[in-house]
């Protein structure tokens, strides 16, 4: 296999469909990452992180190969996709977009789960989503979106501002909005609308100091609560049918994918916004099936994918 096919020389041509081929990746135990930060005056930061296992030495000079030409060949490829699309995209928004600051990195990473090579694209579109009253994002996507299995879209807005619209749903919503793959987009998808929050000054110290003041008041509660000797309990279990448990493994197997195949327990609930009973049970799940193993961290556990299932 030539490293052409063998690393994502293309690699944007995963997520925007504007009459330009996919590419198609021939590469086992991979995963790519797209991360979208909207500014306020509609320009985005893309990054694109592409990891895939070294697991043999021919994986390693496949990678060696692909690092030594990314300057010279697979970059300009990119610049030339990229400023081709969102010429495309200006066409038919009717806005002026343009492509600069594009850079690209490759970096060897090693962890308890193995060897893995890790090539960075970054740039930034300007015009990239439609400032108004609000900011609208999506309509550079003329032709949709595709993303394959275990790849990841995640779209982050600036601080302040709310999604008050998004289609279709995310998988995820945390510090940004997430899509899992395998999916696909229709045009002009995902589409988003955003707006900037604003609090008057004087209901934002009333709601402050009512704030300060059941959290005083929750702490003395927890404290006398602490003091008797009384224990907490814990978040009920959401009862989750076979098809919903399913997808929860899914879910989770694809976080710990995403993170290098290994995540701290506590970090997972809190990326799936989960009660911790819920999230234990799924895990014990994964556990029985041989896909996820528990290491004991201090008072913490971390969970790692199994190498078969990397």
């Amino acid at each position: 296999m030539n490293t052409l096919t063998r690393y994502p020389a293309c690699t944007m041509a995963v997520l925007l469909l504007l009459c330009i081929p996919a590419c198609v990746w021939a590469v086992p135990d991979s995963t790519t990452t797209y991360t979208i930060t909207i500014g306020e005056d509609g320009t985005a930061l893309w990054q694109v992180d592409y990891r895939t296992l070294l697991a043999t030495d021919d994986d390693l000079d496949s990678f060696a190969n692909y690092t030594r030409d990314l300057p010279s060949v697979y970059l300009p490829q990119v610049k030339d996709l990229m400023q081709r699309s969102a010429a495309q995209a200006a066409v038919a928004t009717s806005r002026y977009m343009q492509i600069s600051n594009i850079s690209g990195d490759a970096v060897i990473q090693t962890s308890p789960t193995g060897r893995y090579g890790v090539i960075m694209y970054s740039f930034r579109w300007t015009g990239f989503a439609q400032p108004g009253s609000g900011l609208s994002v999506g309509d550079a996507f003329t032709g949709g979106l595709y993303l394959a299995k275990d790849n990841t879209l995640i779209i982050r807005y600036p601080a302040g501002w709310t999604a008050t619209r998004v289609e279709p749903q995310p998988d995820l919503q945390r510090e940004g909005l997430v899509w899992y793959g395998l999916r696909s987009f229709g045009a002009g998808e995902p589409r988003i609308m955003l707006e900037k929050s604003s609090f008057p000054l004087i209901p934002a110290v009333i709601g402050l100091v009512i704030i300060i003041g059941a959290g005083s008041g929750y702490l003395l509660y927890w404290i006398r609560k602490r003091s008797s000797g009384a224990d907490e309990p814990e978040d009920p279990a959401i009862p989750l049918s076979e098809t919903d448990e399913e997808s929860l493994e899914e879910r989770i197997v694809s976080l710990l994918r995403a993170n290098g195949g290994e995540q701290f327990q506590s970090e997972i609930v809190k990326l799936l916004g989960l009660p911790k009973s819920t999230v234990s049970s799924t895990l014990n799940n994964l556990h029985r099936k041989g896909i996820i193993r528990k290491v004991k961290k201090g008072r913490e556990n971390l969970i790692r994918l199994v190498n078969s299932c990397m």
